[in-house]
C-alpha cells in the first residue's frame, strides 16, 4: 500500500495482486517462515520487492503485446481483411499456440480447406502471413515480421 501511495497516482499498470497469485506458492512459504522464525521481515522484503520486479516485468511484456498488435493494425487500417481472417491475425498477434497449418485455420474458422487455403494466400499476397521457413510434412504460417 505504501508503494501505490508514492506513485502518487490512482492509476497502477501492474497488478501486485495476480503477481502474488502466481507466485503464492512462494507467497505462503516465505509468510509462514516469517512467521515461524523470529519476526525478522527481511527474507520476506527481499521476497515482495523480487515479486514487485516480476510483476513490472510481466506488466512490460503485456504493454509491448499491446503496443505490437495496435501497430500492426494501424499498418493495416486499409487493407482489406475479411472477418475470418481478421479473426485467425487476433489470434496469431495473441500467441497462438502450436503452429498454425491450412487444416488448423479451416477448423477454427468453421470454413472449408479451399476457403482457408484461399485466405492464406490472400494473406501472404498482402504481406501479412508468411511460410515458416521450417518447412516438413505440412507447411505452417506465421505473421510476417
Amino acid at each position: 500500500m505504501i508503494l501505490a501511495q508514492a506513485d502518487k497516482s490512482n492509476l497502477r499498470f501492474y497488478s501486485m495482486s495476480a503477481q502474488i497469485r502466481q507466485e503464492r506458492k512462494g507467497y505462503y512459504e516465505i509468510l509462514e517462515k516469517t512467521q515461524k522464525g523470529n519476526l525478522d521481515i527481511t527474507e520476506w522484503i527481499k521476497w515482495f520487492l523480487q515479486c514487485l520486479i516480476n510483476a513490472l516485468r510481466s506488466t512490460d511484456l503485456i504493454l509491448k503485446q499491446v503496443l505490437y498488435k495496435a501497430d500492426f493494425w494501424n499498418r493495416h487500417s486499409k487493407t482489406i481483411i475479411n472477418e475470418r481472417q481478421r479473426f485467425l491475425i487476433n489470434k496469431l498477434l495473441d500467441g497462438f499456440d502450436g503452429k498454425l497449418t491450412s487444416s488448423k485455420w479451416a477448423k477454427i474458422a468453421k470454413c472449408s480447406k479451399d476457403t482457408a487455403v484461399r485466405d492464406i494466400n490472400d494473406l501472404i499476397n498482402k504481406y501479412i502471413l508468411q511460410k515458416e521457413a521450417a518447412g516438413g510434412r505440412s507447411t505452417n504460417y506465421e505473421l510476417k515480421k
